[in-house]
């Protein structure tokens, strides 16, 4: 950092925060989880990490429960309560493999800055894509070695249980975003459906139901062109762009032709 950025000595004083491997939960053998992210909370914690999050073991299929917490914490506290070996100042320190893999770090991080910076630094990349591709060619490339074998993982794609995967009654609690999405798009449709529900409110709403209002807005006023209810001239028909981000949130926004009876780029009530 000093040399690439010039950068000072404060700056130069690492902080780092690590969360064990989301990637390394898999659903079948899901017990054997909790090994692997004790291995990597052991690592981590070797290393002398300011602050580390070990993941739950059965987060590979739902929000995590109140007993898959409290095993996740239970790891951190017997690697710093019981194992002394803990307590020392980085014990690895010194040994070929931890020195090797450093310089194999350091070198792969000195790359990735380099192809950052070809594409106009941080925002540059971001703009092209480069950080999310990145991420899926990974991600691709793990997967594929998982799925073919060449890399085992242990009751997952060898060692399986002959007995089959154990069935373990877990309830799953991932449907809180999708509940409270549903409840928006509930709430949108029932204005849709009140002709003499207040203007200014029914807009609010439909705005706040992202994706959902924006197709409702325009599927309620192509219903009032089609089905003949109300005469609508067709320049206060709304235009749909799926190019344009919807309230900057990314999803479908709404553009307004110029109403000819009050002249606004908006909602016109009186059609």
């Amino acid at each position: 950092m000093k040399n690439r950025y010039g950068a000072n000595e404060r700056s130069q004083k690492l902080k780092y925060h690590i969360q064990t491997s989301g990637r390394s939960l898999h659903a079948q053998e899901m017990a054997f989880n909790d090994i692997r992210t004790t291995l990597q909370a052991l690592i981590a914690i070797y290393d002398n990490c300011n602050s580390l999050h070990t993941n739950a073991y059965d987060e590979a299929i739902t929000t995590p429960t109140d007993e898959s917490v409290r095993r996740a914490m239970a790891i951190q506290l017997v690697i710093n309560r019981e194992w002394g070996l803990a307590k020392n100042e980085n014990p690895n320190q010194g040994a070929f493999i931890i020195d090797e893999l450093t310089d194999l770090v350091e070198e792969a991080v000195l790359k990735e800055f380099e192809a950052i910076a070809a594409r106009g630094g941080v925002l540059g990349a971001m703009e092209t894509g480069y950080q999310r591709g990145k991420i899926q060619e990974e991600s691709l490339y793990y997967e594929h070695k998982k799925h073919d074998g060449s890399y085992p993982i242990i009751g997952v794609n060898t060692f399986r249980n002959p007995k089959g995967d154990a069935q373990i009654e877990i309830e799953l609690a991932r449907s809180g975003l999708r509940r409270i999405s549903g409840q928006k798009c509930a709430a949108v449709r029932s204005d849709a459906a009140t002709p003499e529900a207040d203007g200014d409110r029914r807009r609010q709403r439909f705005r706040g139901a992202g994706r959902c209002g924006a197709h409702l807005l325009a599927r309620t006023d192509q219903q009032r062109v089609v089905r003949g209810r109300r005469a609508v001239p067709t320049q206060h028909v709304r235009v749909m762009r799926s190019d344009i981000p919807w309230n900057g949130a990314g999803g479908t926004a709404i553009r307004y032709r110029p109403c000819k009876l009050s002249g606004h780029r908006s909602i016109c009530m009186d059609c």
